[in-house]
């Protein structure tokens, strides 16, 4: 009898006590995973983003955030962080959103892909649901906005990933979204002290997902940057592993700089963790150009194809290309007064020329009010000039391509140089040799650059004399020339800025000084792509040849640039007269010749007249890009 009863007894008893804590899962799972040692696996360190610390063995996470952690140490203990990640996704269900199997989905999918977590609680993720239901992503997309030279964290470039849709599911570009990580910027900071904050991690970066068409509007409108876009070769499974982890990086602080650990960097990580074992960060300990994680990308085998989104400017620059010079004052005109559509001239033009014309003006129009508010008699003339475009849209004759593949920036001259030159110099010679950090001179390689840009960073040239001496022949920190040619369409202003370490003849001997300089000016394209141009410019040096160390400058500089294929000529010059009276001189001569797409050869005439005689020195360096 007793037996009979005792399965009914142990029936009722197993409806009557809680089911088993779920905690259990946890310890099995805890038990599988030290039994691995699954803490060491590559896997688990790119999701929590972990790097070797300053001593052997030790780990930190790039993530400076305490929520990103589940253990008080987690943030340098790997071990501890799982084993508390374990424990938090056995939690009360009760905890919705803030669940840890809401807040860190990858984590749980890749977990569950290793260990055997058995039956886990089912909190309500509505917060993930309704993000992965607005998210609805099949393909990524490396976004890559050009050079921008006009801000300190633009001027390298940038990049973004944006998340399509499948054209099945009507998915639009326009309707995508993007993939940024970007600075939390004081907007009350000004720019020494935001490019000050930005080179040394004074900023915390986030990743942010937002409409695509408000980064169109931003690069290729806003700031007149042309954009390429390079499809990637993730599959469903890849895409949906990074919009895991891009769910758990929401408002998630990251340190910002803007060599290494920025922009281009973070998505990087991204993409490791979407594809684990392509190592795509392991070659950037000191910088991440984003062009150069372009091309890591492109070498991982993750790139498909490429396509090129003009800016306003570039489409208008295209649309003038085609109508002869003496039109040119006809599309100002028309801009400024839609009654001239009427106007005998107009009317004599053949009906492809005509609606050139007028095509040209509605997008000067456009392109001239940019970042102004719209007034009525400008959206009144915007829209003249579209209905007459579209009443003689057929007329319009076919446009060629604004770009050419084979010039494309990951096409371009590696970032970083190496130079080996041999000098002749008033009856000495010498050997120099140099480090370049970043990124390219006016008469180098243009393929892949925009022209007229010059941005070098951490340039360093070490002269070697006859008798072995050894020291620093020029030291630049901050080098970077911008060019834009001024039009009646375009006016850009060209401006300069060099700060750092230089050698100077000042009374009688040689110095290292100390310098600053800065200048604003003009340039005028000649003929083809060759520019001339002129800037009145400031100095301030530091020099122990001068009685009182300290002296600024004001003065000109001026040159010629001249593109000729594998040979790009650059004369300038320039005088300084400072305010103790003496005054500087100097022509720079230099031809570079392009032997490869890294390699080159650069030849230099310096003649300066700070001397008792004037000096010449001739050089001849070997340049290598990589």
């Amino acid at each position: 009898m007793k037996r009979t009863l005792f399965p009914i007894f142990a029936a009722l008893l197993a409806l009557l006590l809680p089911p088993p804590a779920p905690v259990h899962a946890a310890d099995d799972a805890w038990i599988q995973a030290q039994a691995r040692e699954l803490w060491h696996s590559d896997g688990w360190r790119k999701l929590v983003h972990y790097r070797p610390g300053n001593w052997p063995g030790s780990w930190v996470s790039q993530a400076d955030d305490a929520r990103f952690f589940l253990a008080p140490d987690g943030r340098t203990d790997p071990r501890a962080e799982m084993q508390a990640t374990l424990a938090a996704f056995a939690a009360s269900a009760e905890l919705g959103n803030e669940h840890a199997q809401c807040r860190f989905v990858a984590r749980l999918t890749w977990l569950r892909g290793q260990l055997d977590l058995g039956e886990l609680p089912q909190p309500d993720c509505v917060e993930y649901r309704e993000f992965r239901d607005l998210v609805q992503a099949t393909h990524a997309v490396l976004v890559f906005p050009s050079y921008y030279l006009n801000s300190p964290s633009s001027m390298f470039g940038h990049t973004l990933l944006r998340l399509d849709r499948g054209e099945a599911d009507g998915g639009s570009e326009y309707l995508s979204f993007a993939v940024n990580f970007g600075a939390l910027v004081d907007k009350n900071d000004n720019g020494l002290f935001y490019a000050f904050r930005g080179l040394t991690g004074g900023y915390r970066g986030q990743f942010e997902v937002d409409q695509y068409f408000k980064k169109i509007r931003e690069y290729n409108r806003d700031e007149n940057r042309d954009i390429w876009e390079y499809p990637l070769d993730l599959n469903p499974e890849e895409i949906e592993r990074l919009i895991q982890h891009l769910w758990e990086l929401r408002r998630i602080n990251f340190a910002y700089y803007f060599f290494d650990e920025n922009c281009s960097y973070r998505l990087l990580e991204l993409l490791e963790v979407a594809r684990p074992g392509i190592g795509l960060t392991q070659n950037f300990g000191i910088t991440a150009i984003p062009i150069d994680t372009v091309r890591a990308v492109q070498g991982a085998g993750l790139v498909q194809d490429k396509r090129f989104r003009p800016a306003q400017g570039t489409v208008l620059k295209g649309r003038l290309d085609t109508l002869p010079s003496e039109l040119h004052p006809m599309v100002v005109a028309l801009s400024e007064s839609t009654e001239l559509l009427d106007d005998p001239a107009m009317q004599a033009l053949d009906p492809a020329t005509r609606v050139q014309v007028i095509d040209a003006a509605y997008k000067y129009l456009r392109y001239s009010r940019t970042g102004e508010a719209r007034d009525a008699d400008t959206t009144q003339r915007s829209f003249r000039l579209l209905q007459a475009l579209q009443q003689h849209a057929a007329e319009l004759p076919p446009t060629a391509p604004l770009f050419d593949p084979a010039a494309s920036p990951d096409l371009s001259h590696g970032s970083r140089r190496l130079s080996m030159g041999a000098w002749h110099e008033e009856g000495l010679d010498y050997l120099t040799l140099g480090l370049r950090m970043a990124l390219h001179s006016q008469q180098e390689n243009r393929i892949g650059f925009p022209a007229g840009a010059h941005i070098n960073i951490g340039n360093l040239d070490v002269r070697i004399d006859e008798d072995g001496e050894v020291d620093i022949e020029r030291l630049d920190f901050v080098d970077i020339l911008s060019l834009s040619p001024r039009d009646r369409f375009f006016k850009p202003l060209s401006w300069g800025v060099v700060t750092g370490i230089e050698r100077q003849w000042t009374d009688g001997r040689e110095h290292r000084v100390a310098q600053i300089n800065g200048g604003a000016g003009a340039t005028r394209t000649l003929w083809a792509d060759n520019r001339i141009y002129g800037l009145v410019t400031g100095r301030l040096e530091h020099n122990h040849g001068f009685d009182d160390p300290l002296q600024p400058a004001a003065g000109v500089r001026g040159g010629l640039l001249m593109d000729g294929g594998p040979f790009i000529f650059h004369w300038e010059t320039g005088v300084e007269k400072f305010a103790n009276g003496q005054t500087r001189a100097r022509v720079d001569l230099r031809q570079n010749l392009r032997l490869s797409r890294n390699q080159a050869l650069h030849l230099e005439l310096q003649w300066s007249d700070q001397r008792s005689d004037e000096a010449l020195a001739v050089g001849l360096r070997y340049q290598y890009y990589y």
